[in-house]
């Protein structure tokens, strides 16, 4: 029967995987979204994991299948900012930027990057992922996964020297 768990599966409590993972998680979504939008990914992130968790075939690595679903729901956050509105009383005649410095500029600079070398790099450095567990996240190789990292890093030095 497709999408069933094997009977040689062990999952731990479900309750016991959220207390080990929920901080990493959520400063991993605080980094990657924003202190505004994270508490909803993070939501977002367990309520698809509890889903999910029954039909779960390989428990080898519970820590990197909730970042791979934390990094969709990221995505998910990135995809609906570019079609949602931001409400203002008055619309400025010069365009100001949402949030002022409330975040230190590394982290804006990080969040301008391509998707996948913008969630290796937080998973790197935000949730202190290894090259093989973010290569898991991401669903691609674990040279693929240093590959990002190494680019995502590049970009930003190279902003920092431009700017």
């Amino acid at each position: 029967m497709a999408g069933t768990r094997s009977p040689h599966v062990k999952l731990p409590p479900f309750q016991l995987l959220l207390d080990r993972h929920s901080g990493e998680l959520f400063r991993f979504l605080s980094a990657s979204v924003g202190p505004v939008d994270a508490e909803d990914a993070f939501q977002d992130t367990f309520l698809s994991a509890l889903r999910a968790y029954p039909k779960l075939r390989d428990a080898s690595n519970l820590r990197a299948w909730l970042f791979q679903i934390a990094h969709r729901k990221a995505l998910d956050v990135h995809r609906a900012r570019g079609r949602n509105p931001i409400p203002v009383e008055q619309v400025p005649e010069v365009a100001v930027s949402v949030g002022g410095d409330a975040e230190p500029a590394l982290w804006r600079a990080v969040r301008r990057l391509p998707d996948k070398q913008r969630t290796a790099v937080f998973l790197r450095f935000a949730a202190d992922l290894d090259y093989a567990q973010i290569g898991q996240a991401l669903s691609c190789s674990e040279p693929a996964a240093r590959q990002n990292v190494r680019a995502g890093l590049a970009t930003i030095r190279k902003g920092w020297a431009d700017g």
